[in-house]
């Protein structure tokens, strides 16, 4: 189905190539430039109020979040940054209001849209004023932890690297003099490579967004010029609609070919993230609880772990009150500080890794809270059926 000057409608489940008509987001993007495309004419067209998106700050390994407001600002947005480890849905609670009195559009990957959708239970966010548009994510890496590994595994100065990608399996750099490119594997053996989290996720394909899309699939003429779209949403199917009508995007139906590969690079994903769970969960052994308690031994209660988790904010109060279980002032704080964390999220860790990466004391939060969201989800599943997304 040839969207572009034809006369089919978009529609839900549609899997489609879509490329860019602007030149000048054509010219910064990547593979076709669709994505940012869409934002621009989703603000031209008013259809949001405004944009989200990350962009890079001091140098690549700075990831910073972006407003947009203005269709014209959107190309400076165009590419990726795999050293940005932001969770968005956090910034739309905190400083948007919870979308609830504006229509904001965002660029996720699965951990964001599954914070969109915990902080929506709750009452924090409007998803009727949010509009996403997914992107593939295969991990992402710690900036701090990328800029060592380059320096020691690449023997560059990080400083110099112009580029960053990750591709067929391969973490890339392109700095002044050349380009080398290290099996994620072997990085990952090493110690290095994507965020523990990342290597246990099992979400790579953002389907509850309400257009998913990336490079996985895209074979012939068209790849690396064209995004994959897979159209989740009526929502989705609107604006796609909307952006072809008006000229901004073209589009045509995906190669059948590409949906066997698209598939088959998800399920590799699966099986990977399925190897990182059973050695990250197997080394907790019977002894699980154990092993939190030591770790949380080193615990400042600094409540890091509490006001950037989208699931647990909730309990930041009542854990600070002066309770015989959990006392104001002590350090360490009894296990029950943690214990109760642990409980008020075992169902709905979205396991985005924040906690882990922004404690102070190095404590691997974020593996505690995915073996037991992972532990529940075993135990319930078939009970409860399918989970909407596998995290």
């Amino acid at each position: 189905m040839a969207l572009f000057g034809g006369s089919s409608a978009c529609k839900k489940g549609d899997m489609l190539y879509a490329w860019t008509n602007d030149a000048e987001i054509k010219k910064k993007a990547e593979l076709g430039g669709a994505v940012t495309g869409l934002w621009k004419h989703a603000l031209a067209s008013k259809a949001v109020d405004a944009v989200l998106v990350v962009t890079k700050g001091a140098d690549l390994y700075d990831a910073r979040p972006v407003l947009i407001t203005n269709p014209g600002d959107l190309a400076k947005t165009a590419g990726s940054l795999h050293c940005g480890t932001l969770l968005l849905p956090k910034m739309v609670k905190k400083f948007l209001d919870g979308a609830k009195g504006k229509k904001i559009g965002v660029t996720v990957k699965g951990c964001d849209v599954m914070g969109f959708y915990e902080l929506a239970k709750r009452k924090e966010i409007n998803l009727d004023n949010v509009f996403m548009i997914g992107v593939n994510c295969g991990g992402s890496v710690s900036p701090v932890s990328a800029r060592k590994m380059i320096a020691d595994k690449f023997g560059v100065d990080p400083d110099k690297v112009t580029k960053e990608e990750i591709d067929k399996g391969q973490f890339i750099i392109e700095y002044e003099g050349g380009h080398k490119g290290i099996s994620i594997d072997e990085l990952e053996d090493a110690g290095y490579g994507r965020r523990s989290n990342c290597r246990r996720c099992k979400y790579k394909i953002p389907r509850q967004a309400d257009l998913a899309c990336g490079n996985w699939g895209v074979i012939g003429d068209k790849a690396g010029k064209a995004t994959f779209v897979e159209v989740c949403s009526d929502k989705g199917a609107k604006l796609v609609d909307g952006a072809v009508k008006a000229g901004v995007l073209a589009t045509e139906a995906a190669n059948p070919k590409g949906l066997e590969i698209r598939a088959k690079v998800e399920g590799a994903m699966f099986k990977l993230g399925d190897k990182w769970r059973k050695k990250d969960f197997s080394a907790l052994g019977a002894n699980m609880w154990d092993k939190i308690a030591k770790e949380t031994s080193r615990c400042i209660k600094c409540y890091s772990c509490i006001e950037n988790c989208p699931v647990c904010f909730t309990a930041a109060k009542e854990l600070t009150k002066n309770s015989l279980m959990v006392r104001p002032g002590e350090l360490p704080p009894n296990p029950m500080f943690h214990m109760r964390r642990f409980a008020h999220i075992s169902d709905s860790c979205i396991n985005c890794g924040q906690c882990e990466e922004l404690c102070p004391a190095e404590i691997p939060l974020a593996l505690f809270s995915h073996a037991i969201r992972a532990e529940s989800d075993t135990a319930f599943a078939p009970k409860l059926g399918a989970s909407a997304y596998k995290n």
